[in-house]
C-alpha cells in the first residue's frame, strides 16, 4: 500500500478525487436543502453527449476541451429543465427525468459512432460511464484540483449568502442580495463539480457521490454549518478511500468503489447518527419506556398509601 502511495501519479489522483469529493459533498449540501437532488443526477447524464462531441470536434481526449463539452451540454439540459417546467404543465421532477433518458441516450449513441473512428475505441471515452481515475495524466489531475479548489472556496466563502439563498429568499432580496444572481452561481458550481469529477466517477455515479454525503451528515447534526463540514467530510473519505482500494485492485474502475465507501458511511450514520439514527432512536425509545414505567410505578405507589 505505501508503494502505491509513493507512486507520484498516484498520489495526485488520490488527492484531487479527495478534493472532488469535498466539493461534491459541500455542493450536494445545498442540493439537499433546494431539494433538487434528482437535478445532479440528471444534469450528470446531460454531460455525456458533450464530453463526446468534444472528442469528435476536438479528434483527442484533451480534459479540458471535454470538460468545456460537458459544461455545455449540461448547462443546455439546465435550460431545458427550466424551460419545460415554466412554460409547460409538467412537474420539475418529470422534466428532470425526461432530460435524463434523452441526454443519456443521445449520449450512448455519440458514443457508439466516436468508438467507430478511427482512433475511437483507443480513446477511452468509456471510462467516463463509470470512471477511471487511474486513467488521468498529471495535466487531467491539475486540471480538476484546481476547478475542485474553486468551487470549495465560493461556498465557504459566500456561506452567508448562500444559508439566506437557501433558507430566507423574501429576506435576502430585501437586502439586496439577487436570488437570480444566485441561482446562476449555483447552477454554475453544480455544473463544474458535476463535469470535473465525471472522469473520476462516471456519468452514472455522480450524482451518488453529490447525495449520499449530504444525506449521511443529515444523521449527525441539526446545524447547516456542521452538515456542509460533515458532508465535504464524508465526501473526502468516499473520494481518497475509494480511489485507494481501486489503485490496490489495480485497473478496477474507480467510480463505484467511491459510492461504495460513501454508502458505508450512510449506513453508520443511519444506524448510529445522533440525529434519529435507528440505533439513537432505539435507545430513546427504551429510555422514554422505562421513564414512563418508572412514573407508573411511582403513581401506583401513591395511590396505595392514599
Amino acid at each position: 500500500m505505501l508503494s502505491i502511495l509513493w507512486n507520484s501519479n498516484t498520489g495526485w489522483v488520490l488527492l484531487s478525487t479527495m478534493i472532488l469529493g469535498i466539493a461534491a459533498g459541500t455542493i450536494g449540501c445545498m442540493a439537499y436543502w433546494k431539494k433538487q437532488n434528482l437535478m445532479s443526477d440528471a444534469l450528470s447524464h446531460a454531460a455525456l453527449p458533450g464530453i463526446v462531441l468534444a472528442f469528435l470536434i476536438v479528434g483527442e481526449k484533451n480534459l479540458l476541451a471535454l470538460i468545456v463539452g460537458a459544461a455545455i451540454s449540461a448547462l443546455l439540459g439546465a435550460f431545458f429543465i427550466q424551460w419545460i417546467t415554466t412554460s409547460s404543465r409538467i412537474s420539475e421532477d418529470s422534466a428532470m427525468g425526461m432530460v435524463l433518458a434523452i441526454f443519456y441516450g443521445l449520449g450512448v449513441m455519440l458514443l457508439t459512432v466516436a468508438n467507430r473512428s478511427a482512433g475511437g475505441n483507443q480513446s477511452g471515452l468509456d471510462s467516463f460511464i463509470y470512471g477511471q481515475a487511474a486513467a488521468m495524466v498529471r495535466s487531467d489531475v491539475i486540471t480538476m484540483l484546481v476547478l475542485a479548489m474553486i468551487v470549495v472556496c465560493i461556498v465557504f466563502i459566500g456561506f452567508k449568502e448562500w444559508k439566506l439563498y437557501l433558507f430566507d429568499q423574501e429576506f435576502a432580496q430585501g437586502i439586496g442580495l439577487s436570488i437570480k444572481g444566485m441561482n446562476t452561481l449555483y447552477t454554475a458550481v453544480l455544473v463544474t463539480t458535476i463535469v470535473i469529477g465525471i472522469q473520476a466517477v462516471g456519468v452514472i455515479l455522480m450524482a451518488a457521490l453529490l447525495i449520499i454525503p449530504a444525506v449521511s451528515a443529515r444523521y449527525w447534526t441539526q446545524s447547516f454549518w456542521m452538515m456542509l463540514l460533515l458532508s465535504a467530510l464524508f465526501g473526502g473519505i468516499a473520494g481518497a478511500g475509494g480511489t485507494l482500494i481501486s489503485a490496490l485492485g489495480k485497473g478496477l474502475p474507480t467510480g463505484p468503489f467511491i459510492v461504495v465507501v460513501g454508502a458505508a458511511i450512510f449506513v453508520l450514520s443511519l444506524v448510529f447518527g445522533k440525529e434519529k439514527g435507528i440505533f439513537i432512536n432505539h435507545l430513546q425509545f427504551k429510555l422514554q419506556q422505562k421513564s414512563e414505567l418508572k412514573r407508573t410505578e411511582l403513581f401506583k405507589q401513591g395511590e396505595g398509601r392514599t
